[in-house]
């Protein structure tokens, strides 16, 4: 599974939070640190992702919203 940083944005997009709002209100003081995160730059830690859900209004049962799964592709790991 994987951190589906795209959903992120969009849900700071239609809460209507710009990504500095959002760093600060992640607690870091420029928007640096938050941008790197939205856009794979850096790894979301599991702390972080909570806390931007919560920031988002969504508690830690919701967190699964945030997540894509990686089905490899049966074909493409058949033997030959």
């Amino acid at each position: 599974m994987n951190v589906n940083l795209k959903r992120l944005k969009a849900e700071r997009i239609a809460n209507g939070i710009t990504q500095d709002e959002m760093a600060s209100l992640m607690g870091w003081h420029s928007r640096t640190p938050y941008a790197k995160r939205e856009l794979g730059m850096v790894p979301l830690g599991a702390n972080e992702l909570a806390k931007a859900a919560e920031i988002l209004g969504y508690g830690t049962d919701s967190l699964s919203i945030f997540f894509t799964t990686n089905v490899p592709d049966r074909e493409r790991n058949q033997p030959a």
